[in-house]
């Protein structure tokens, strides 16, 4: 069966590594100690990424369980803080994908990602507007690495799990796409993605 779909997350692939010194940042202007902070960022975060709530919301919540009372002039630059730590774009990633959409495969993104960056990334990544195939969780309700996702981004695809590549940053979501027969691979970096890719007879 020959691979006929490439999918890259967005996240520390298409995006650069968020600067792990934006957390301490967040917690500061939330005025609370990171090791506080840190841990309610991901407590709330699978239900922000599915869309059920705004990033407002999303900081309401984790000030509210800190018991920080604030404004809502520093919630939204506390989001707006978060947000920006995840713009930066790796051009290599983006090289690569326009060599796979080149080379004749069908390219896909799927990604865990809110409505609100979701709405900038449209506007302001122009490799979002060449994917063949584009699933974001807030669209769907859905979140990797929950099987539901791989399942919907096959019948998007219309294909077969083993004519799939997918590139993921994080352990769970490619030990889950593999599970669900998907030739999954942890992202390192695009030099390595190009060999992984080739060792799947996929010349680019």
């Amino acid at each position: 069966m020959g691979i006929k779909a490439i999918v890259f997350d967005y996240g520390q692939v298409i995006s650069l590594p968020q600067d792990p010194r934006v957390i301490d940042r967040l917690a500061e202007k939330a005025g609370v100690e990171r090791e506080k902070f840190e841990p309610f960022l991901w407590e709330f975060r699978d239900e922000y990424d599915r869309g059920k709530i705004s990033a407002a919301g999303y900081y309401e919540k984790i000030l509210s369980r800190l018991d920080v009372k604030t404004d809502e002039k520093t919630i939204e630059e506390i989001a707006a803080m978060d947000s920006a730590s995840w713009k930066n774009i790796d051009p290599e990633t983006v090289s690569l994908m326009e060599d796979v959409k080149k080379a004749g495969y069908t390219l896909g993104i799927l990604s865990n990602m809110p409505h609100d960056f979701l709405a900038w990334a449209r506007k302001n990544i122009p490799v979002f507007s060449i994917a063949d195939v584009s699933l974001f969780s807030c669209e769907v309700e859905l979140i990797k690495p929950e099987p539901a996702i791989y399942v919907k981004l096959l019948s998007m695809l219309n294909m077969e799990s083993g004519e799939v590549v997918f590139f993921d940053d994080r352990e769970e979501n490619i030990t889950s796409a593999s599970f669900m027969g998907i030739k999954a691979f942890l992202w390192q970096n695009s030099e390595n993605a190009r060999r992984e890719l080739s060792s799947l007879g996929i010349r680019l």
